[in-house]
């Protein structure tokens, strides 16, 4: 056969490299917000997970989605999902990190900021797994609700052993929990939930129910044991509802289907029944309501976390290729278009990182009158903004990559699964309008004007433009009268907390650009208008990661 042609100016893909040490946005906000925090084990997961074996597996888990047996071949009812064999070593992986229960049982000064910025990172690799993850860390102190469960369970759920076996408790030496809490007829609203719970007797557990019902997203249905809500006769509650019983029996949950999602492929979501099954009171009769928004609290914070790490892994992927790529006689990235495309992105993403890993210090030092209102104030602010400019962020990122960034193929074909991923964490865990809403009864809480002053505070002085926005922003917040402008107003402290931060964190390039284009108005309606005096060079070379 002849040959037609030569392959020449394909970019080498973003493989084997640390994805930690060349961070610098990640590493500076670290230094800012946790100076004494071991970074060894940071680095050691970058080297892991930026390796072309992990990135096999992601690939593989992704393209071979979880498959969903009601019954066994002799008819009997089993309810198991099967997962890829990568599956289950991406899980081992983020479970060895500690990216689930350790800040409840670890020994560092920071555990949150540690854990946060491996949650970050690990996002780089594979997001979906990270769904029971995630929900193990949220759920495990509200088990402290019910004292003799988490005697039982509270080790194991903190343990770094990975077991996928759907066994008893007491046969795993470490365990993983979901939630069950939206219905069909309610979705955020849970006080239209039917699902009952009826009173079924005592036992070493305490309070023990018969739940009967359904959920309309059940995740992950292969987690050792579930926080649900149902209604019981004082109220909406909660409940611990584990999926093998005490006895070695399975508990009465029946998989019906699992979502065909437009993203997250690689994690299981479903839709279930209770017929009857057992489950044990946690916290008050009645008291579901306070319960599942403390449990929101962590996840929504691991919304910001998933989607700034999903950015960072987005531009990367754009330098990477741009840094190759030839184009009217020389590199992308030296073209002056492209470099503002791609400075643009570098600064959304940088400010992202700053804002989380600040969300992440907050968990830290709940101590501090300070940081509680702070935590109140940027869980809401964090989660709507940083999700929000997700999917804007993904779109132009690929754009950077042409055609190669909309195939599903090869390391470029990465982009693609982002695209799909982003839209996830804006919209679980509370939507954009149910974010805006949380931050206003947030604003109602304590002083909350007097500590985001505080908070803005030491980047007075540094930019014209983030004065006059925080100048500004008290009298918006007393005179906020209705919810109409709500969203505006959790847009704008993201935006004057974000740039405080980097005139901490961050080169004068970076704070300058920031500035002038997100608080200062010399920026169009698209990523890639940053005004022509800024720095371009500057800011592409500190995003590069390699």
């Amino acid at each position: 056969m002849e040959t037609t042609h030569e392959v020449f100016n394909q970019p080498e893909p973003l493989v084997g490299y640390n994805l930690f040490e060349t961070n610098r946005p990640l590493r500076d906000a670290l230094k800012f917000n946790a100076p004494s925090l071991q970074l060894a084990q940071l680095s050691e997961l970058g080297a892991t997970i930026g390796s072309a074996e992990m990135q096999a597996h992601a690939r593989l888990a992704n393209t071979h989605p979880p498959e969903l047996h009601t019954h066994d071949r002799f008819g009997r009812r089993i309810d198991e999902v099967e997962f890829h064999p990568s599956y289950h070593v991406l899980m081992a992986a983020a479970v060895g990190a500690g990216l689930h229960g350790t800040p409840w049982t670890g020994t560092s000064a920071s555990p949150h900021v540690l854990r946060a910025a491996g949650f970050m990172l690990f996002t780089e690799l594979e997001p979906s797994i990270l769904c029971p993850v995630s929900m193990t860390y949220a759920a495990t102190p509200a088990l402290r609700s019910n004292a003799a469960v988490y005697a039982d369970w509270g080790p194991k759920l903190g343990s770094l052993w990975y077991d996928p076996a759907l066994a008893s408790f007491k046969d795993k030496p470490g365990l993983t929990m979901g939630m069950g809490m939206t219905e069909k007829q309610g979705g955020s609203d849970v006080r239209a939930n039917t699902t009952q719970a009826v009173r079924d007797g005592s036992d070493d557990w305490g309070e023990r129910y018969a739940i009967t019902g359904h959920k309309w997203f059940f995740s992950a249905p292969m987690c050792d044991a579930f926080l649900v809500l149902a209604q019981a006769p004082a109220g909406l509650s909660c409940f611990f509802l584990p999926r093998v019983l005490p006895d070695g029996s399975r508990n009465a949950i029946h998989i019906q289907r699992l979502k065909d999602k437009l993203g997250n492929k690689a994690n299981a979501s479903s839709e279930v029944e209770f017929h009857g099954a057992s489950a044990w009171l946690v916290g008050e009769e009645g008291r579901g309501i306070p319960q599942i928004l403390e449990m929101g609290t962590m996840t929504r914070l691991d919304c910001a976390l998933g989607t700034s790490g999903l950015m960072r892994q987005a531009l990367g992927i754009a330098l990477n290729h741009a840094s190759q790529r030839m184009a009217f006689g020389k590199p992308l990235i030296g073209q002056p278009l492209m470099k503002n495309v791609l400075a643009d992105l570098a600064l959304e993403s940088e400010a992202s990182t700053a804002l989380a890993i600040r969300l992440a210090r907050a968990f830290d030092q709940q101590a501090d009158e300070h940081e509680r209102l702070m935590a109140r104030l940027l869980t809401p602010v964090a989660k709507f903004w940083i999700c929000k400019r997700g999917s804007h962020f993904a779109q132009e990122a690929m754009e950077c990559l042409g055609g190669n960034g909309y195939v599903e193929e090869g390391g470029e074909g990465i982009m693609a699964r982002i695209y799909r991923e982003m839209p996830l964490n804006s919209i679980w865990e509370g939507a954009g309008n149910i974010m805006a809403l949380d931050l206003l009864r947030g604003l109602r809480k304590g002083d909350a004007v007097a500590a985001l002053a505080k908070e803005l505070a030491p980047a007075r002085g540094q930019h014209a433009a983030l004065d006059r926005l925080a100048d500004a922003l008290p009298a918006r917040i007393e005179a906020m009268a209705s919810e109409t402008e709500a969203r505006r107003l959790a847009q704008d402290v993201a935006l004057a907390v974000q740039a405080a931060l980097l005139a901490q964190t961050a080169p004068p390039a970076v704070v300058g650009a920031f500035c002038a284009s997100r608080l200062g108005g010399d920026w169009g309606n698209a990523f890639g208008t940053l005004g022509a005096g800024t720095d371009f060079d500057s800011i592409i070379e500190r995003a590069q990661p390699r």
